[in-house]
């Protein structure tokens, strides 16, 4: 399906966003010189930068304009509701090393339905609590129908809009249906290392895996938790 004309200047600033032609905290062109350059009006313009501000992507400062979000947020998946396992959503993360193609876990690969031996894309991140320490070491594994239509998702660069968003834009696919699977083990020495844990140390465990109106996997994504920090809330009609 075609692109609306402000959707299609979005995109284009996305893309530049991305490819490091705007740094974070650097300001994008104006509203008058995005009309004058797409041969649109000032009002289309602006509506570009809304949905840009609207995905996180860029931040309005008066005076200045717009300009290039300086945070990677974390977002959870879909529309998961308040209280379940996962929901990380607004915590600021720091991305561990290059997205790559590797064999997932054992566990991880039955989640995706893939054969053994097969590689996945992997996308690791440590998600901060509010005064910069470790709170959860991340790792998300993508399928290869899902990462070889999806480009950026082998970038280092952030999906600032949220990887569930642009993989829809890319795939038409989006997440229906989820599984959380929580667990409680002790930490390995990698992760221990990340989290900046005392070994041995304790950790939660959430495998959480998206699936789209087919049935098919989307992602699985594994977060490791410190004991201490490890808190699940459920609400529910007594």
């Amino acid at each position: 399906m075609a692109l609306l004309k402000y959707e299609e200047i979005a995109e284009s600033l996305r893309s530049r966003i991305a490819a490091g032609e705007f740094a974070p905290g650097e300001t994008l062109p104006s509203g008058r010189d995005l009309a004058e350059q797409w041969a649109v009006s000032r009002a289309t313009a602006i509506k570009a930068m809304d949905v840009l501000r609207n995905d996180g992507v860029v931040v309005a400062r008066q005076g200045t304009g717009f300009v290039v979000n300086e945070t990677p947020i974390a977002r959870p998946a879909g529309d998961r509701r308040a209280g379940s396992t996962r929901v990380t959503g607004g915590m600021p993360f720091l991305r561990v090393g290059t997205p790559d193609w590797v064999e997932p876990p054992a566990h991880v690969a039955a989640a995706l339905g893939m054969d053994a031996g097969a590689r996945a894309l992997r996308r690791v991140r440590i998600l901060q609590a509010p005064d910069g320490s470790p709170h959860s070491y991340v790792q998300a594994w993508f399928p290869p129908g899902v990462a070889e239509a999806s480009p950026r998702l082998a970038q280092t660069a952030p999906i600032a809009e949220g990887t569930t968003r642009y993989v829809r834009r890319q795939t038409g696919r989006f997440p229906v249906d989820g599984v959380d699977s929580t667990t409680v083990r002790m930490a390995t020495e990698a992760e221990a290392q990340h989290l900046v844990l005392t070994m041995p140390a304790a950790v939660a465990v959430v495998l959480h895996t998206a699936y789209d109106m087919e049935g098919r996997p989307l992602v699985c994504e594994e977060g490791v938790t410190p004991g201490a920090l490890y808190e699940h809330i459920e609400t529910y009609a007594m």
